[in-house]
Order: structure tokens, then sequence, then C-alpha cells
């Protein structure tokens, strides 16, 4: 890897050192011919930085580093031929004032099993991948929109557990690999979205109060078993996306925070450089070496770990100046508002180079706000962000869905107005996790009415947001009705599968991810008109929807029926577009979902009865919250 050299020095002070990676923190190297591990730190503002480890038997004084030229660039270095890959050790930073800071290293590639708090030198270079196809793939990849996404939300250490001398424990990575990829696939997934990859201390956290940047946590393995999964997921055509946290991170002692023992990876003032809500420090988007530091970490997720996508944390609260913040707890910018400009080139920086060098990757933005151009282009004053999640459409939706059905037909545009804005960005609809914990209630028990009725209605919820426009996540757990809100201290309650009335909106969710898989109709234009029509979206005395998901070639398009009440409408009329035979291919009524098993005609030919304000139409008999779906 080689010591820091002038070059590194210059790219790094400029915010551009994208292999930064490879040069800061512990990497195995030689020396005059001697093999031993090379150290590299910045800490500008230290007295004196040493490295302690299991190498030296943690004796502060063993092993000075040396401060390289120029010395105003804070850059330390040792190289330890004692040091081994897997050998613990931190840095002892040595304030101006005599203070000694025990700190973890920001840029190590592995960490001490909590509560430890060592870091542990690794090398990431060395796996032997086999996932060619799928780079190839994502490579050549001409069009990142028009290829179906939908996202298996995942946190690994509460997805599944299995008892070893009667420790209810964790899935190791590898053997996640083999289970979680045989159930996404069998269900019908495209992607893995992972919570809590990034390093970090407290369980309670979820993984959004990180201290390794650049260490897959140890909870479930080394660095190479997390690689393990990456790859096994790849060549089972499994997109793997992170959660990735730039917006804050903990005050913990070992962590970023006051680093070499003054402000360094957060804002100095703190007003800019806290969370009050939150309790935690907010990085430093003016500095440049900040900047490179969270800029690499995403680079080396993508490039050396293979990951297709990050899911960027908490999006709003770095663009706000004053987000969660009262008054005088916050400066405006130099123009008086409340945008923080230099977030907003860090985000078109960041996403620009990333994309640039890695086509058909992602990079989506969970933020809340109406903010303009999220996913619209840098040079044209957007964020450059590739995907959006659409925070709105899940509350409009979720208020929709808690009613009363009695009650919708006051609440129709709920469901109806994202479409006024779907074309503003390009969006996921998504229903995460943070909308099954702090008493939100699970999705099933978010439904009103008596059991029977929950999972009804959660079956109508979950086709309308199958098909309406917009690609797909749903947190683990939902697509079977999980009972209890979700806790990272436990597995999903799998022995619901046990109940044929969860084991049935199973097998309705797996028909529906198929579905939308094998249909170009339903992911190929999810941005604009020329995918979606409404058939009737003022039917809101009966609460009930129907609309056309479009192909590009006009060619096997799907007719969507949806109804939000419990009254059947036995010879439901619905417009229809042309004069042709409509196939039923999904039917909410069928005994494999828990429905009555009616049979049902497969064809309905349109007739010329005026419907809809459309020549011809179709009746159907539609159930009480019945879902049919139809094909021509």
């Amino acid at each position: 890897m080689g010591k820091f050299s002038n070059l590194d020095m210059y790219l790094f002070g400029q915010g551009t050192h994208y292999d930064i990676y490879k040069k800061l923190g512990a990497h195995a190297d030689s020396e005059n011919g001697i093999k031993g591990i090379r150290f590299q730190v910045w800490a500008p503002h230290a007295d004196k930085v040493f490295v302690i480890g299991e190498f030296n038997n943690w004796n502060e004084g063993a092993n000075e580093m040396e401060r390289l030229e120029p010395e105003e660039m804070g850059i330390y270095h040792c190289f330890i031929p004692e040091a081994n890959c897997g050998d613990m050790y931190k840095y002892l930073i040595i304030t101006p004032d005599g203070k000694k800071l025990y700190k973890a290293d920001p840029y190590a590639n592995y960490a001490e099993l909590r509560p430890g708090t060592a870091s542990i030198v690794a090398d990431i270079t060395n796996f032997n991948w086999s996932d060619e196809a799928w780079m190839k793939q994502r490579k050549n990849t001409k069009d990142v929109y028009s290829v179906p996404m939908t996202i298996y939300e995942v946190h690994p250490g509460s997805w599944m557990r299995h008892p070893r001398n009667g420790d209810d424990s964790l899935y190791t990575y590898r053997e996640l690999a083999h289970s979680l990829t045989k159930y996404v696939k069998e269900m019908g997934y495209t992607h893995v979205e992972f919570m809590g990859i990034l390093e970090y201390p407290y369980d309670g956290s979820w993984g959004y109060q990180v201290t390794g940047y650049y260490a897959p946590t140890s909870r479930y393995g080394t660095p190479e078993d997390f690689m393990y999964l990456v790859n096994y997921l790849h060549k089972n055509k499994i997109g793997v996306i992170l959660d990735w946290v730039p917006a804050h991170f903990p005050r913990d002692a070992h962590g970023l925070a006051d680093f070499d023992g003054q402000p360094l990876y957060e804002y100095a003032d703190p007003r800019k450089g806290e969370h009050p809500d939150w309790g935690t420090k907010i990085f430093d988007y003016g500095r440049t070496e900040v900047k490179n530091f969270l800029i690499g970490s995403a680079l080396m997720w993508i490039e050396q770990y293979h990951v297709d996508g990050l899911r960027v944390d908490a999006v709003a609260s770095m663009l706000y100046l004053d987000y969660g913040k009262q008054a005088g707890q916050w400066v405006p910018n130099q123009y008086g508002e409340n945008k923080n400009l230099e977030a907003i080139e860090f985000f078109r920086h960041i996403n620009t180079v990333v994309t640039d060098r890695n086509n058909g990757t992602l990079m989506i933005a969970e933020e809340s706000t109406a903010w303009p151009m999220v996913t619209g282009p840098a040079e044209k004053g957007g964020l450059d962000f590739t995907y959006k999640w659409n925070m709105g459409w899940m509350h409009d939706f979720l208020d929709y869905m808690k009613l009363d059905p009695y009650f919708r037909k006051d609440n129709h545009n709920k469901m109806t107005f994202a479409m006024s804005y779907n074309s503003s960005e390009h969006y996921i609809l998504v229903l995460s996790h943070d909308e099954v914990v702090h008493l939100k209630c699970s999705m099933l028990n978010k439904m009103p009415g008596e059991e029977e009725d929950k999972f009804k209605n959660l079956m109508a919820g979950y086709a309308f947001m199958m098909g309406h426009q917009g690609k797909k996540l749903l947190f683990m757990g939902q697509e079977f009705g999980q009972s209890r809100e979700w806790s990272e201290e436990r597995e999903l309650d799998w022995f619901l599968l046990d109940d044929p009335k969860h084991k049935h909106l199973q097998n309705y969710v797996k028909a529906l991810l198929h579905l939308y898989k094998k249909n170009p109709c339903m992911y190929e234009n999810d941005h604009d008109w020329d995918g979606f029509e409404w058939i009737n979206a003022n039917d809101r005395e009966r609460s009930i929807f129907s609309f056309i998901r479009k192909s590009k070639d006009g060619k096997n398009n799907l007719l969507f029926v949806i109804n939000f009440t419990p009254v059947a409408r036995e010879d439901y009329m619905v417009g229809v577009p042309k004069n042709k035979t409509y196939k039923l291919v999904l039917n909410s009524d069928d005994a494999t979902f828990g429905g009555s098993g009616e049979k049902r005609p497969v064809s309905y030919k349109a007739k010329p009865v005026e419907c809809d304000g459309r020549e011809y139409s179709i009746s159907y008999p539609l159930p009480g919250f019945g879902v049919a779906v139809f094909a021509y």
C-alpha cells in the first residue's frame, strides 16, 4: 500500500482521493523486504500518536507514529513488522494539553465484537469472487430505471435465529447467505436491503449510529464472510443495497467524536455540529478530508464489496441547517437561509462520482420533505440521487389503510394524490422498518376490523402498492403478516406460518412479486404517464380503484381493480381501453390466498357497453376487499 505520498496528500486535501481506504487505516505491506502492517491515520490536532495493540502487548510507548510532511496535513504513519492480520489495535492520541484518547481506527476494515471497541487488522483484498456474470450485467446496464426492483429490507440479526447450545444465536453472514437467498429467491424479490452492516456499538440503534464506516459489523462474522454473502446473493441474481449513514455519528469515546482532542469529523460550532434530539454529531461537509472520508466509504462498499447501491439515511437532516432545532440552535448560511450549502455540494459530488465510476449502481435518498430535484441531474441543480423514497405516498397510503372502510370515501384522494407528482422524481414506494416500531403497530394490526378483515385489507393495500408506479420496498415480516411490532432483540414470528391465514398472505405476496417481475409493464416505465393510466380514479362512493400499467410496446398490459370496502359488487363493470379479451391473472379470492375459491372464468370478452368514459367494458364479480388483475 505504501506510505502516504505527496500525491496522496494533495488528493486527500482536495477531497478527491477516492481510494483513500487503501492508504489510511491498517494494511499488510512490506518495508525494506520485511513484512508487517502499515498504520496511517489523520489527526492534525494531536501532539503525538501511538499505535497500541496485541502485537506490542498494548504498550503505550512502544510504537510512536511519525508525523509526515507537510505536518499541517496531520497524517501520522507507522510500520510495525510484529503486527499481523487479526491483531486488535487502537490509536493512542496525546493532545497538546496532555490528555490521552484511545481511539478506534476510522478506516479500520474490521472491529472487535461489541461491547469491545478495538479495531482489528484485516486484509479485504483476497476474496475469491465468482459473481462475474452479475457484475458484467450491472456494468452494462443501460437504464437503471427500466429494470424490476422489489426490495426486501432485512435486519440480519432479527430476520431469523437458531439455537446453538441452548442459545438464541445470530446467523453468521455465511449462514444467512444460504437461508436468506433461498427465501428471497422463492418469494420473488429482486434486491435485499440490509440494515446495520456498517459497524456500530449499540444494538438498539439498529446500525444508524455508526462507528466503523469501513467495516462490516463483526456481529455476524468477518469481512470475507460478508463478501461471501454478497457474492452468493449475486450468483442467485439478487441485488444488494446497504443502509449508509452520512448524516451523523455517535459520541462514543472510541469513535469519531473529538477524534484528536478537538472537533475534526464534526462541525466545530455545536449549532452546526450537533443534533439536539438525537444526541449525535454532524459531519463537517465543508471539510475536504471529511467529505473524502465519506466518499471513500461509499466507494469501498460498492467497488471492494460489490454492493449494488446505498440507501442514504436521513438526507433531510443534512440538507436543512435547522432540522430538529429550535431558534438559536442553528446558524443560517451565507444567504440567511436554512439550506446547508456544503451538504448540497457533497451530495452532488458523491452521487456523480459513485455512479460515474460504477455504472448500474444506485444512490437512494431517504428524504422526507419536498426538496426539489432530489433525483435531478447535478448540472441542472439537482442532487443526482438515483431514487428517492416516496415518504409522501407512504404516509397517505397508511392514513387511508388505517381508516374504517366506511370513512375511506372521504379520503379517496389520499390514494390518488401521489400520481399527481409521480413524474417529479424517480421514486421507491416504501413500507419500511420505521413504520412497524415505536408503537406504530405491525402492518397487519394497522388494518381496521376483525382478524379476517385485517388480512383482506392488507391484501388489497399490497396490490395497490405493487400496481402503483415506483419501485417497491417491504420490510421483513410484512409479507406474512407479522403480528407484533418488530424488535431487534428477537427473530421474526415465523411460527405464524403454521396459521393458514398468515401462510395465505405469504402466498399472495409471493404471487404479487412474481407477477411484477414477470410483466415488464410493471417496472419498465415508472416515471411518467406513458406507463400508467387511471380507468377510474373517482369511484369514491364505492372506494374502488381501477388503473392500467402499460408496457412500452403497448402489448402485455395489466388492468388492476381493487375494492377497499367489505361490500361485494357482484357485477362490477369496469371500462377497458380496447375491444379485446381480458385474462384474469390474479384473483385475491383464490383459495390459495384464503379466499372462497369460487370458480371464475379466466377470460372476459369486452362488450360494447360504455363505462368509465370508454366504449367497451367488462363485468366481474368483485368480492369485498377483492383484487382482480387482468392481462391484455
